[in-house]
């Protein structure tokens, strides 16, 4: 009598966690290149607020422990992160305020203000690496990496201080216009954020080019052709 065979797959490992390294400078370094930095920003995707862009020039003798992907970070990590990096290393942040977002686009006002960031670097560095697809003009060599907060350690590094410098910010509009939540939600498309754009409209901090935003003064100028009472201005 024949036994039916019957094969078991084996079970998926997990996959390793991929945490940046400093991989790309030394290899830069053993060219003689030096000083090298790294720049990411932080808010492309919200309706309100700047994007904020830094750069950062890792010390190689004095990096901080625990550097990764701010996303893949807690806040009180981050907050602990950014110290260290601002006590070891050379730092500068760049903002693309709302008008240059809405008249540019925010690709081009966050390629800008990481440029900006770069440039006011106290060290002028030699290669830049950037995370994502575009380079920018940096004044320099520069390298596109995608997913660079993931693998560049001085990408990693910029995009803890540009993450948290732009939530800090959040947080004090958040005060200075109570109701739209931003000290929670940073400004992001989230039900809280547009609840409070219906209830107060939108502030002088919103993106007008971004649909959402957008949408409320089409809105709003229509209710005005048919009432005839006046477009609600954007709150200061």
């Amino acid at each position: 009598m024949s036994r039916a065979v019957i094969k078991i797959g084996r079970l998926p490992l997990d996959e390793a966690d991929i945490r940046p390294t400093f991989r790309r400078e030394r290899a830069a370094m053993k060219r003689g290149i030096w000083p090298i930095a790294g720049c990411d920003e932080a808010g492309r995707g919200p309706l309100a607020g700047p994007v904020v862009a830094a750069a950062v020039v890792l010390d190689p003798k004095r990096i901080p422990r625990g550097l990764n992907d701010s996303k893949k970070l807690d806040r009180e990590e981050r907050e602990r992160l950014y110290q260290k990096i601002c006590a070891s290393a050379e730092v500068a942040v760049a903002f693309g305020c709302t008008a240059r977002i809405d008249r540019d686009n925010i690709l081009r006002a966050s390629l800008w203000a990481l440029a900006r960031a770069v440039k006011a670097l106290p060290v002028r560095p030699r290669l830049v690496f950037v995370d994502g697809r575009d380079r920018i003009d940096a004044g320099c060599d520069c390298e596109a990496v995608i997913s660079g907060d993931a693998l560049v350690l001085s990408i990693a590094a910029a995009s803890i201080v540009a993450k948290v410098t732009r939530d800090r910010l959040m947080m004090r509009l958040g005060a200075a216009h109570p109701g739209y939540g931003f000290e929670r939600h940073m400004g992001y498309s989230v039900p809280e954020h547009f609840d409070a754009l219906n209830r107060l409209g939108p502030t002088i901090h919103h993106r007008r080019s971004f649909a959402p935003v957008a949408a409320f003064y089409e809105d709003a100028a229509a209710s005005e052709a048919e009432s005839g009472l006046p477009l609600q201005r954007a709150r200061a």
